[in-house]
């Protein structure tokens, strides 16, 4: 066992600190993502990423993995719950479920979750300040501790063409989003991945908030970037997806709590 393995196995065992659970059985596995995505839904209702029915987040079945776990078309997500998600195959199928699912999560998120075989989840919506930048064809600039989640690593797709609802546009997204953990979709909004549900929402949410930074500070004068150096050890310390997932977990709990119905 390596210093770093040992150091995690103390945490879990010895102090009160989560890490993301394991699983033997594919169904505990399969109910344990729909319900973090369920969760994720809440709280980007609760933070008002939603503008009509615009926006998914999708994750991937654990067990048939060419089929994504995603929010109805329609419903808001304030109001998601665990029974309401659909399982969607590779051809847009809706193969589990009660409703239809939006075109454009289909078109975007199959050709995301094909490209990266890593990426168990997906999120976008039409959030405020995401789609402010978007609007600007800018990336993220490296001006505080937390955009540094990001240096180096996130695209833009530099083109709009109307709604998505075209696989092949969808696999243009994929090809802008590259390996990287997220992607700004010119005059469009946002679209991040993660290896969990969580790190997928969290680096949304903490995404929409450096655009909103950067769109004030820059609006105010002249900002002070960090140093490449200092920028790119920044992203080590703080840009992998398990820090994502731990940053996520207040969020969790607090939905939880204060809405459980999420979980029927």
């Amino acid at each position: 066992m390596s210093d770093e393995e040992k150091f995690l196995d103390k945490l879990a065992t010895d102090l009160i600190f989560r890490l993301p659970p394991s699983f033997d059985d594919v169904e505990d596995e399969r109910r344990h993502r729909k319900e973090r995505l369920t969760a994720a839904l809440r709280i980007f209702g609760r933070f008002g990423f939603e503008e009509g029915v615009a926006g998914h987040i999708t994750a991937r079945d654990p067990e048939r993995t060419d089929h994504f776990w995603v929010n109805p078309f329609g419903m808001s997500f304030k109001h998601v719950k665990v029974s309401d998600l659909i399982l969607v195959n590779h051809q847009g199928q809706v193969v589990e479920g009660r409703y239809p699912v939006n075109e454009a999560a289909f078109a975007i998120h199959s050709q995301v979750h094909q490209a990266r075989p890593d990426v168990v989840a997906a999120a976008h919506s039409h959030s405020t300040h995401g789609r402010a930048i978007s609007a600007l064809g800018q990336k993220l600039e490296p001006i505080t501790q937390d955009v540094c989640a990001f240096y180096q690593d996130h695209g833009l797709f530099d083109d709009y063409t109307g709604v998505v609802t075209d696989l092949e546009e969808g696999k243009r997204i994929a090809a802008a989003l590259g390996g990287h953990k997220a992607v700004i979709l010119r005059n469009h909004g946002l679209l991040t991945v993660g290896d969990t549900v969580d790190a997928a929402a969290w680096w949304f949410i903490t995404m929409e908030r450096s655009c909103q930074v950067q769109l004030l500070a820059k609006a105010a004068g002249q900002v002070v970037p960090i140093e490449h150096d200092n920028a790119v050890l920044t992203h080590s310390q703080i840009g992998n997806d398990l820090v994502g997932w731990i940053n996520y977990q207040p969020l969790y709990d607090q939905i939880t709590r204060e809405q459980p119905d999420l979980f029927e």
